[in-house]
């Protein structure tokens, strides 16, 4: 709703985002898939500030895609794929807002990680123009 101004915010919103990501809500993840598309929503509307937020960003959105993979609590598999989404569209908005910075921060990742979820993930990101 606040558009560019969000701006105003944004280290306060940064603080929410984050803690929001790190801590599963149950089964339903209401509020992890709420706060992926605030940030969403936030990417596309500060990307002139988010290169600099990009290290802390970046390393939210990884730790949020290895904790849904290996989770085994009883989150369906259908909540999991949307988390798996959303987080990996908000990693295809910060690359474009950092100039292609997460593509080749990511490049090594995608070579060494096994996981075939998490792979189809940091393709997405890859071949995202």
């Amino acid at each position: 709703r606040l558009g560019i101004l969000i701006v105003r915010h944004l280290k306060r919103l940064e603080r929410v985002i984050l803690g929001y990501l790190e801590v599963s809500d149950g089964p339903g993840e209401e509020a992890r898939l709420g706060i992926l598309q605030t940030l969403q929503c936030t990417i596309e509307h500060a990307w002139p500030r988010m290169p600099c937020r990009l290290p802390v960003l970046l390393k939210a959105l990884l730790r949020l895609l290895w904790d849904v993979h290996s989770d085994q609590g009883p989150t369906p598999e259908p909540v999991r794929a949307a988390l798996l989404h959303g987080a990996t569209q908000c990693l295809i908005l910060l690359d474009h807002c950092c100039q292609g910075q997460v593509k080749v921060l990511l490049a090594g990742l995608h070579s060494s990680c096994e996981e075939k979820r998490l792979q189809e993930c940091f393709r997405k990101v890859q071949e995202s123009t």
